[in-house]
C-alpha cells in the first residue's frame, strides 16, 4: 500500500498509545476519525512543521513554484523535524509555477529530501504522470466547473486510466459554512468526486462546525486540506479542533452502521 492511501486507512483505524521504554518515544493514542488532517504551508519552516506533526496532523503539504520557494535543503530540515515527532508522517509538495522545467532528477531529489506525494494542478504536463518516482504518489488537483458540467464529468472521468495517479485534491471553493449546503448542491459536487474513481482529499478553510463536518462526510473525502494558520499556537488550535469532530463523526458513523445491523 502507498504511504498516502495507508495515511487515509490510518486515520480511519486510530492508533492506540504506547511506550518504547526509557530511550525510546512514547505515542499518544490516536482514536480512529473520519478523515485525515492535512496541513498546507505557504511558506515552510522546520519549527511549523514540527508544532503541526506533534499537535496531530497525519499529513503535511508544501508548497513549490520552482523559484527558489522550498528549496531542497529548506524541505529537507522541515521533513526531518517533523519525522522526529512522529515517523510516520506524510509530507508532499504542492507543485506549481514553471512546472515545463520539471526532470525525473528533479523528483528524485525530492524524494531524497523526505517527500512522499506531489500534489499537480490539470495544467501540468503530462509528461509528470509518466515520470513515476518509486514510493512516491502523485495527486492531481480537480477544481469544480459548473459551465458544460456534462463534458466536465467526461473528462474528469478518464483520469482513472492513469495508474500513477493514487488520489485526487478536490477544490471546489465551498463557503466557509458547509452546513448551509443543500442536497441538491452536494449531489453536484459528489458526481464531480465520483466521477474521479480515486480517494479523495479536499481544501477547507479553518475551523469547521460539527454540522460542517456531516456535510463533508456526505461527499466521501478521505482527507481535509487545512492552511496552516500565521502562528504555530493558531495552527495546533485548527488540528486540535478537527480532530476532535471528526473523532466525533467516525464513532457517531459505526454506531449507526452498529445499529442498522440489528
Amino acid at each position: 500500500m502507498s504511504k498516502l492511501l495507508d495515511m487515509f486507512a490510518q486515520a480511519r483505524r486510530g492508533q492506540g498509545g504506547s511506550g518504547m521504554g526509557f530511550l525510546g518515544k512514547n505515542k499518544t493514542e490516536a482514536k480512529p476519525r473520519a478523515a485525515a488532517i492535512v496541513v498546507e504551508f505557504a511558506a515552510l519552516d522546520a519549527g511549523s512543521a514540527e508544532a503541526a506533526t506533534k499537535a496531530g496532523a497525519d499529513g503535511l503539504l508544501f508548497a513549490w513554484d520552482g523559484n527558489g520557494r522550498a528549496d531542497p535543503e529548506t524541505i529537507k530540515a522541515a521533513t526531518d523535524a517533523a519525522k522526529a515527532s512522529n515517523e510516520k508522517i506524510i509530507c508532499g509538495l504542492h507543485l506549481a509555477g514553471d512546472l515545463n522545467s520539471l526532470s525525473r532528477e528533479n523528483l528524485d531529489q525530492f524524494k531524497e529530501q523526505g517527500i512522499s506525494y506531489f500534489v499537480l494542478p490539470l495544467q501540468a504536463p503530462a509528461r509528470l504522470l509518466a515520470l513515476h518516482v518509486k514510493d512516491v504518489d502523485t495527486v492531481v488537483t480537480v477544481p469544480m466547473r459548473e459551465d458544460d458540467i456534462e463534458t466536465y464529468l467526461l473528462l474528469i472521468r478518464h483520469l482513472s486510466a492513469f495508474d500513477t495517479i493514487a488520489a485526487v485534491a478536490l477544490d471546489f471553493a465551498l463557503s466557509d459554512d458547509f452546513s448551509h449546503l443543500t442536497i441538491e448542491e452536494v449531489l453536484q459536487y459528489r458526481a464531480v468526486r465520483d466521477a474521479v474513481r480515486a480517494p479523495a482529499m479536499i481544501h477547507v478553510e479553518g475551523k469547521l462546525s460539527e454540522p460542517d463536518a456531516y456535510t463533508l462526510t456526505a461527499l466521501g473525502v478521505q482527507a481535509l486540506i487545512v492552511p496552516a494558520s500565521d502562528t504555530e499556537s493558531a495552527t495546533e488550535e485548527i488540528i486540535s479542533s478537527l480532530r476532535e469532530i471528526l473523532e466525533k463523526v467516525h464513532q457517531e458513523e459505526k454506531e449507526n452502521t452498529q445499529t442498522s445491523k440489528l
